[in-house]
């Protein structure tokens, strides 16, 4: 018994000072900067998808006509 409470004593330990490095000792990003970021990653995201889908539309046109010149 005193092994479980030794355990979740030094788990609630690591929460505790996981949150105060979280506090005091990271650096976050700006909440501007960070807005800014995630909509050019929103645009590049959409952008890369449009891009994929275009090749992806011209060779499956490439492949069926290459089918149809092959199976007459």
């Amino acid at each position: 018994m005193q092994t479980i409470v030794k355990e979740m004593s030094a788990f609630i330990s690591y929460i505790k000072d996981s949150i105060e490095e979280l506090k005091n000792n990271v650096s976050w990003t700006p909440r501007q900067e960070l807005q800014r970021l995630v909509i050019i990653v929103m645009l590049f995201s959409v952008i890369f998808s449009i891009v994929i889908w275009g090749a992806d539309s011209v060779l499956s046109e490439v492949v069926g006509f290459y089918f149809q010149l092959i199976n007459g």
